[in-house]
């Protein structure tokens, strides 16, 4: 699999699950969201803008898109707390290597500030996303069981890198309401 087979498939709406231990706090928590991905074009002036906010050539950029979210969390028990936002991401490959390069990010998981990750697709089809931040690192790992199921693993890192803050497991169903499939 390639960077653009991978968001090919990724676009839709999901409904995801997603169950986080925050191991600094020694508190558990679970969040439930609906995700939309979205395709846009590569002469999307907000695809341009980020890539050259980010000083690369935005004919570089291959198979840009867009996330949204909506969710709930149960950090606060007496009082669910809900979530909503959207990023543009642009996969920048090395070259005409389609399975590693950068990923920008208009706003970053571990830090909500524009961030550009390390990405590699390895012989299993695992997406591996390797972001650095000023406070933190966050990795994740993304891989589909079937092609309206996936999976996603995260890590929050320390700066250094020596130690996890937050894990979390989250499953990821496509919403086949629009679908025949």
């Amino acid at each position: 699999m390639n960077i653009v087979e991978f968001v090919k498939l990724s676009l839709g709406e999901w409904r995801s699950q997603r169950s986080a231990h925050h191991l600094a706090f020694q508190h558990f928590e679970a969040v439930t969201s609906e995700i939309a991905i979205i395709g846009l074009d590569a002469e999307d002036s907000r695809v341009i803008e980020l890539c050259k906010s980010n000083h690369i050539d935005p004919k570089l950029a291959t198979s840009p898109f867009k996330m949204t979210w909506e969710g709930e969390s149960d950090w606060d028990e007496d009082e669910p707390e809900t979530m909503s936002g959207s990023t543009i991401l642009v996969p920048i490959p090395d070259g005409d290597d389609l399975t590693r390069g950068k990923l920008l990010r208009e706003q970053g998981y571990a830090e909500t500030i524009p961030s550009i990750g390390e990405y590699e697709i390895g012989e299993d089809g695992t997406f591996v996303l390797v972001t650095k931040y000023d406070r933190a690192a966050a990795e994740e790992k993304i891989w589909f069981a079937t092609p309206n199921l996936r999976f996603r693993v995260s890590l929050i890192k320390t700066s250094s890198g020596k130690g996890v803050t937050t894990a979390s497991f989250s499953s990821e169903i496509r919403s086949l309401k629009n679908s025949q499939e």
